[in-house]
């Protein structure tokens, strides 16, 4: 929720507001597929805490999970799932039609994988029926599974370091099972054009960018020094490679090799010769399919059949089914997609995590580049391929937010509280403020909750409350004083002063900055933006009322609320994407409409919007706020 989902849902509200909300199509759902369900199914079961199908498993999670977004304000056009009605014919259909387009252009390859097998039960084994520790070099992850870690690292099964069934507890054997693969560690050139592409118009974050390269790296190993002296013995088996140092290990070596088959051939020379080794990132082929059971059934081609997707390459497309599935929903033909997928005045924005970087920004643009016959050894798939022309997606991808200081994950050691738990001690404007302030743009942040830390003495400030003050007091008291005031002065009316050229232009700034920070996804710095201009609507309101009270200059009181009026005006639309309902009970108490959320009209006088001539705001009672605490914090 705070790594993700309310830094999308704010963009997307912004966008709904800067360019009308029926150009916008805000999607997200539910994966439905894959082995950690079913392994999270099994345990469930196991432990008598259900007793329904994994299709009503899912679907409780499914449900569960709306109701959070919906709790959080979360505004989506619509919350899907993959596996339910309705969108899982459709999101099977699509699985179908992308596997063909990838096969016609030539991007697909049936390959022979080893696959790990538990012997004492008799079974192929899942990817989370299997942990280990992962052999990417420097990776700290504490989970790794068959061939992915926790951090989202790919490698071969055969590199897993000490793997265990999760059935019986017993070492796993490998065997041999064919399986469909992307073609994926050719697309070196093609994925640098599209990065360099992106950094040149500003749409990627620099450290997803290096991240990125990290993988188009060519394939290398990683040997203890201590072991190095070892492989004059074995170099002529090795084949062609340079040896480097590893830049920021001076206890290790570094072997670079030109082609990827050629490091798989020498990492089985320096297992056989028990030389310890790591891999490197690199772009590896990425699987298409597996033998699951539950899972969106794969094409029958070439004699291989029974297959199902891997969860993670049929995600990928999952928003275009979704986007049709949506469509559909309201009465539109579902190939109305095109013209949010591959219009040239279309964009696609895709928030997700730093770990899943690799998949979103580099796998998905290389199936998006072969699909219309652009990726390197592609062969362009023709009219018959509806998937030809899709735009590549802005990938927003946000650092880790640490519970306290540590990375927390559910599938780690370190639990973070969910969703539903923080609402029990926050509002969720307050936490909606305090994640789009956290800069996870730039760095890892830790989340601080004071509520959650048994260390906090009663008198400590708690950190999740630093961006909503700005609501809950500074905004709050400028509206506040606002209404008052008129009410005291004016029986309630807007004055009918003109707004003063100079506020005209200070707001106008302020919009601008506004908006530029809003298209660079920089939402920290919009909330210290909003922050200062909130903070500068009070100094309006302080540094001349009560001075002009004292001399009852009613004329003189009246001109300073029509200024403080057009600020609060203009500082309700910028924070709407933020804070919404908030936001708009301050315009139900202007009693102005609904236009006022759209940019068409952001730099009219707020008199624009008034119904009459004689335009009186509602009534304010006493103690109203406009952005509350939350009970707790009394």
């Amino acid at each position: 929720m705070g790594g993700v989902f309310v830094h999308a849902d704010a963009f997307a509200r912004f966008l709904k507001d800067r360019i009308g909300a029926e150009n916008v199509i805000f999607m997200s759902g539910t994966d439905c597929y894959g082995s950690p369900i079913v392994e999270k199914y099994r345990s469930v079961v196991a432990d008598g805490q259900f007793s329904g199908t994994i299709e009503q498993f899912v679907e409780s999670n499914h449900l569960k999970q709306k109701a959070t977004l919906e709790r959080f304000q979360i505004d989506l056009s619509m919350f899907c799932a993959s596996g339910l009605p309705p969108a899982k014919d459709i999101h099977a259909r699509v699985s179908a039609e992308i596997f063909e387009g990838l096969y016609r252009a030539g991007a697909l390859e049936k390959r022979s994988n080893l696959q790990f097998y538990d012997a004492e039960r008799g079974t192929f084994l899942n990817g989370r029926q299997v942990t280990g520790r992962c052999p990417i070099a420097g990776c700290k992850s504490e989970e790794a599974y068959a061939d992915e870690c926790g951090l989202g690292h790919q490698y071969d099964p055969r590199d897993l370091i000490a793997p265990v069934s999760a059935l019986s507890g017993s070492k796993p054997e490998l065997r041999p099972v064919a399986n469909w693969y992307y073609g994926l560690e050719g697309k070196q050139g093609v994925l640098e054009a599209y990065l360099q592409e992106r950094e040149k118009r500003g749409e990627i974050r620099p450290f997803a960018a290096k991240e990125s390269r990290e993988f188009l790296k060519k394939p290398a190993v990683y040997i203890k020094k201590e072991d190095a002296e070892r492989l004059g013995a074995v170099a002529g088996e090795l084949g062609a490679f340079t040896a480097e140092d590893d830049g920021g290990n001076a206890n290790s070596v570094k072997l670079v090799f030109n082609r990827l088959e050629e490091r798989e051939r020498a990492c089985v020379v320096l297992f056989g010769q028990g030389i310890r080794y790591r891999t490197g990132k690199t772009l590896v082929p990425f699987r298409l399919t597996g033998n699951i059971e539950w899972g969106v059934p794969a094409p029958e081609r070439d004699g291989a059949k029974g297959l199902t997707f891997w969860v993670w390459p049929e995600s990928l497309w999952a928003p275009i089914s979704f986007t049709k599935t949506y469509l559909r929903s309201v009465g539109r033909d579902e190939n109305d997609f095109k013209k949010w997928w591959c219009a040239s005045d279309a964009r696609v924005y895709q928030f997700i995590g730093e770990d899943n970087i690799y998949f979103y920004g580099l796998a998905e643009i290389a199936f998006f580049k072969d699909l219309s016959g652009e990726a390197a050894g592609g062969v362009a798939p023709g009219s018959a391929n509806e998937y030809a022309g899709l735009t590549d997606p802005v990938i927003v991808a946000n650092k880790h937010i640490l519970y306290f200081d540590k990375k927390a994950a559910s599938s780690g050691k370190i639990k973070p509280p969910m969703a539903d738990d923080l609402l029990k001690f926050y509002t969720p404007e307050q936490l909606r403020a305090h994640f789009l302030g956290l800069g996870l743009g730039v760095a890892n942040v830790p989340f601080r909750p004071k509520a959650f830390n048994p260390a906090a003495g009663g008198g400590e400030g708690d950190p999740v409350l630093k961006e909503s003050t700005t609501l809950t007091n500074v905004y709050n008291r400028a509206v506040r004083t606002l209404l008052y005031t008129l009410q005291k002065y004016n029986g309630g009316f807007a004055p009918r002063a003109p707004v003063s050229a100079g506020v005209l232009r200070a707001t106008e700034d302020v919009v601008l900055k506004y908006e530029r920070l809003m298209a660079a996804f920089e939402f920290h710095s919009v909330m210290s933006l909003l922050d200062d201009y909130a903070r500068s609507i009070n100094k309006t309101l302080s540094d001349n009322m009560k001075v002009l009270q004292e001399a009852n200059d009613v004329p003189a009181i009246l001109q300073v609320l029509a200024d403080a009026a057009h600020m609060i005006k203009t500082a309700m639309v910028l924070f709407h994407p933020i804070v919404p309902e908030g936001a708009d009970l301050v315009r139900r108490y202007l009693r102005i409409d609904g236009r006022v959320w759209s940019w068409e009209h952001i730099f009219r006088p707020i008199d624009f919007f008034y119904a009459e001539k004689e335009h009186k705001f509602k009534f304010l009672e006493p103690r109203v706020d406009f952005f509350k605490k939350h009970e707790s914090q009394f």
